[in-house]
Order: structure tokens, then C-alpha cells, then sequence
């Protein structure tokens, strides 16, 4: 599929035919309910596209739920940051902002009313023994010996278990559904188990928490939603959802299940990436490398370049592996129409015009983006003394080298042709300066004379100092998570900083996030670490399109 194509999408087919048959009196009510025990990464920027995607595309609204029923793992860091991803991502749920914890009483009734149906019992195995006890997938499960407790005593029990009468694994409270059921999640799963633990919104008000099946379908029910869009792991559960709620004879939401994304030289479990936190193995959540969406917010990725991606991946229901090369070329395709040029030199070699007087300066025009006139341009100040990239100057040049070398001239970008006169080498043979002179007839390419290589360059006596900061891809492979090893395929290349780097004046006071493209270099942003007179920025992605080559390659073969 071409890049300009977009992907087929079976949720909205659906939606729309349900809408144009008159179901749901025609309202699209959806929601995005994370869990708040992580950050949210590049998977859930999927999830989030389609569920408020679709609200606004039929006329609806999206509900933002946090599914918060684990204390012990949910912090309030972890929700403030959900919420600001969603935003910037260019999202907002209004006044429709709820929490599983609101409904912990409502959910805790619905329990006793399924317990005085007889559908729910209070167990006293212990976890070990209800995993046991479950059987496998090819053997029935076994029932509980307190499988058929009166009504009278699991009441009883349930409600001391509320007191916080009993210890953590003590009890916990099951639906009474079918042991021999071919679908193991409707092998009496746990309802409520017992953990004293406080709560981040609640307190110590509950020592009983509600499984994330019991409250997720119910809390959709309360909501009024009218399509819970899932990923495909979800499937299996979808009967057992269907059974609480047709037990409890309440409001009773379409799930729709699909694929989630998958993308090459990454991990996207949240214990994995709790695991690369928590080792060292990068500095944080919003590490550059990670795929955590506060991660690529801090690499230089745009919102634009995010929607994007996820609309040309499509929604479908197969899995399948996603080339990160298609998440860059998005971003480069964004940046190339926004971003500001800029000239910055990575690696320095010092270079001296001989012929040009000591104290002058010029100010040259330079285009700040040529796919866009209205950015108009900007002074570059220029001097006898520059700095340019150690690889545009080669002693031994091979074949068809069109840039520096012994007697060969170039052309300064918006400046003037240059030609090399001789070097300077330090005590070890090391080339440490060039000599050159200029034509100063040759000012901004105002004289016919051509010259075949064009370089880029900064003044020494005015440029910045700077770090950059090169990521590649955080893993080797392109299935880490295929290796039970995974944390082994770690690229240990996969941050490279640049300490002695040197950037236009003009990026003196580049705000935080600022993007640019570094002339022949690639797409950088200013890293929140840089401070005045401290400038530190991230590699987004290089110029070199390598998706436009596999699309290209995938043509060619029929793929």
C-alpha cells in the first residue's frame, strides 16, 4: 500500500451501519480507560485515535476512564501524565472525565445482587489453588469446595471481607458461571480479592478491589457507552462481559475488538518498559528512546506526525508487525514542511580563509524552509574563521568526492566558493585546520561559475556550543520480545552524545521542544535539559528516508 493510501478501517464500517439502521437512537458514545500504572506509549496513541477518532467523526463524544481498581500499582503521577499525552496529542474528553473508583460502591452492590441470584460465591482457596483447580485448556476445571456455600453465609462473608475482617489472599469473591467451560475466563473468575492497600483516590475506604473483568464492562454500562473498542486480547473476555451484564440486566455496550500495534525494535508491555525504568537501562519514561508517547514527545516527534502514522496503519483485526521506518518517514514528512533550517556542525574542523579580512563580518541571507515561503529568512553571520564537518574534507578524497580536499574549491551555502590552500596538522599528523581563500565575486551564488559540492557551515567566532544527542533504535532485532531474554538485544549504540558541537546564533534562545532541521544533517529539537548558554539537542530522525526505499523495494517484488 502506497504511503498517501489510507488503510481500510472495519470499526467505522460497523458503526455507521448500526447508525444508519437506527440502532443506538443514532448516538457514538466511546471511551479510552487506561489503567494508571505506566505511561502511555505509542500502542495506546492507536487506541486513542480510534476512540476519539470515531466519537467525533459520528457526532458523539469520548469518555476518558481511568480503570483504576489496583493500588498497588496506580500513582497519580502515572494519571496526570495520561492526561497530558492525550492532549497533546490533540485530543480533549470535556467534562466526561470518570474513574472505575467512582463506581466502587455501584460495583460492590451489583456483587450482592449476584450473590443473592446464587451466581456468586466467596472462596477460600488460595490463588495457587484457584489456578490449579481452573484446569487447562485442554482438562475441565474442578470445583471449589466452597463452590456451593448458601447465599446467606457468601453475604455474610463478603461483607466482613468489605470490614477488612480477613488478611490479603485469604478470600476472594468468584462468579458461580461454568468449570467446564471451554473458555477459561468463564471458569468462575475472581470478582473481588482482599489487599489492604490505600488507594490514590479512595484511601483506606476499601480493603476489597474489584478484578479489572468485573468493573470494566459494568463501568462501560454505567457510562452509557455505546462501542467498547478493544484490542484483540480482549476477545476471549467478551463472553464473560457478556455475561455480567446480561445477569444484571443493565445497559449493554457493543465490543468491538481489533488489532493492536505492534512496531519493529521496540517492547510495548508496560512491565517491560517499568523493567528498562527501573534497571537503568534508559533515564525515565520519557526517555528519547522509549516509545512511551512523553518519550517521542521529547525526541522531537509532533502530534501531526502521531495521527498520522496511526491513520495509514489502519484499524484491522489481524496482527502484524509494524516497520518503525513508516513511524519516522511520517515524522519526517511533517517536519520537512514545519520545521526551521538551521546549519549546525556535529563533529568540527576548523577552517581559515586567509584572504578574508580579520575583523569583518557579513551578514548573509539564509532560507528558513524552502517548502514554505512565509517562513521567510534569516542572517547568518559569517567570518574569517568557520567550522565545518570533519567529513566534507577528506586529504586522500576518493572518486567522484565532491567536497574539500587539496586544491579543490566548494561552495559555502549562502556564502561564497572556498578553495583549499594547505593544512595543519598537530604533533600526532592529525589534521587540525584548513586553509583556504574565497572568491569574493561568488557572494550567494550571485556569479555563474559552478562548483559541484556545497557545504554547510557555521562562523567560530559567533556559533553556539552545543550537545547533540544521536538515538538509534533501542533494540538489535526487530522482534525483541520473540528473545525470552529480551533485555539481551538492548542496543548498547543506541545514544550517542555529542559534546563539542557548535549551532547558529540564531538558536540562542530556541525554546524547549523547538524542532529544526540541521541542514544536510538530519531533524533535532531543543531536550528540556538545555539551559543558558548550555544548548542540548535530540536527533528526531535523519534526513534518509528508509521506508521510501522499502516501499519502493516491496513495489518492485509484487509485495
Amino acid at each position: 500500500m502506497s504511503s498517501t493510501e489510507k488503510s481500510p478501517d472495519f470499526v467505522r464500517e460497523i458503526i455507521a451501519a448500526e447508525i444508519a439502521s437506527g440502532q443506538w437512537d443514532g448516538r457514538v458514545v466511546t471511551r479510552f480507560p487506561p489503567e494508571p500504572n505506566g505511561y502511555l506509549h505509542i500502542g495506546h496513541a492507536k487506541a486513542i485515535c480510534l476512540d476519539f477518532g470515531v466519537a467525533a467523526e459520528f457526532g458523539g463524544r469520548c469518555h476518558l476512564r481511568f480503570d483504576d481498581t489496583n493500588p498497588t500499582k496506580e500513582q497519580v503521577e502515572y494519571v496526570e501524565s495520561i492526561k497530558e499525552d492525550i492532549r497533546w496529542l490533540g485530543f480533549d474528553w470535556g467534562e466526561h472525565l470518570y474513574y472505575a473508583s467512582d463506581y466502587f460502591e455501584q460495583l460492590y452492590q451489583w456483587a450482592v445482587e449476584l450473590i443473592q441470584k446464587g451466581l456468586a460465591y466467596v472462596d477460600d482457596l488460595s490463588a495457587d489453588e484457584i489456578r490449579e483447580y481452573r484446569g487447562t485448556l485442554t482438562e475441565p476445571g474442578r470445583e471449589s469446595p466452597y463452590r456451593n456455600r448458601s447465599v446467606e453465609e457468601n453475604l455474610d462473608l463478603f461483607a466482613r471481607m468489605r470490614a477488612g475482617e480477613f488478611p490479603d489472599g485469604s478470600r476472594v469473591l468468584r462468579a458461580k458461571i461454568d468449570m467446564a467451560s471451554p473458555n477459561l475466563n468463564l471458569r468462575d473468575p475472581v470478582m473481588y480479592r482482599i489487599r489492604h492497600a490505600t488507594h490514590h483516590r479512595t484511601g483506606d475506604a476499601w480493603c476489597i478491589y474489584p478484578m479489572y473483568d468485573w468493573a470494566h464492562g459494568q463501568s462501560d454500562s454505567i457510562e452509557g457507552i455505546t462501542h467498547s473498542l478493544c484490542t484483540m486480547e480482549y476477545e476471549d473476555h467478551r463472553p464473560l462481559y457478556d455475561w455480567f451484564l446480561d445477569a444484571l440486566g443493565i445497559h449493554h455496550p457493543r465490543q468491538i475488538e481489533f488489532a493492536r500495534l505492534n512496531l519493529s525494535h521496540t517492547v510495548m508491555s508496560k512491565r517491560k518498559l517499568l523493567q528498562l525504568v527501573n534497571e537503568g537501562i534508559v533515564t525515565g519514561w520519557d526517555d528519547p528512546r522509549m516509545p512511551t508517547l512523553s518519550g517521542l514527545r521529547r525526541r522531537g516527534y509532533t502530534p501531526a506526525s502521531i495521527r498520522e502514522f496511526c491513520d495509514r496503519i489502519g484499524v484491522g483485526k489481524t496482527q502484524n508487525l509494524i516497520a518503525v521506518e513508516l513511524l519516522e518517514h511520517c515524522v519526517r514528512e511533517d517536519l520537512n514542511k514545519r520545521a526551521p533550517r538551521v546549519m549546525a556542525v556535529l563533529h568540527p574542523l576548523h577552517v581559515i580563509i586567509e584572504n578574508y579580512p580579520e575583523d569583518q563580518v557579513e551578514e548573509l541571507d539564509a532560507v528558513n524552509n524552502p517548502e514554505d515561503a512565509s517562513m521567510g529568512t534569516r542572517k547568518v553571520p559569517f567570518t574569517r574563521e568557520l567550522w565545518i564537518e570533519q567529513d566534507d574534507w577528506r586529504e586522500h578524497p576518493p572518486t567522484k568526492y565532491f567536497r574539500l580536499s587539496p586544491g579543490a574549491e566548494v561552495r559555502l551555502r549562502y556564502g561564497y566558493i572556498i578553495k583549499c590552500v594547505g593544512v595543519v596538522k598537530n604533533e600526532r599528523g592529525e589534521i587540525v585546520q584548513v586553509r583556504c581563500t574565497y572568491d569574493p565575486a561568488t557572494r550567494g551564488g550571485a556569479t555563474d561559475r559552478k562548483v559541484k559540492g556545497t557545504i554547510h557551515w557555521v562562523s567560530a567566532r559567533y556559533a553556539l556550543p552545543a550537545e547533540v544527542r544521536l538515538y538509534d533504535h533501542l533494540f538489535l532485532t526487530p522482534k525483541p520480545d520473540e528473545d525470552e531474554n529480551w533485555q539481551a538485544q538492548v542496543n548498547p549504540n543506541s545514544l550517542e552524545r555529542l559534546t563539542n558541537c557548535y549551532v547558529e546564533p540564531a538558536l540562542a534562545n530556541a525554546a524547549p521542544l523547538a524542532h529544526f532541521q540541521f541542514e544536510r544533517t538530519g531533524y533535532f529539537n531543543v531536550d528540556p535539559d538545555s539551559a543558558a548558554g548550555r544548548l542540548v539537542f535530540n536527533r528526531t530522525v535523519s534526513l534518509r528516508d528508509t521506508w521510501s526505499k522499502i516501499e519502493k523495494k516491496e513495489a518492485r517484488s509484487g509485495g
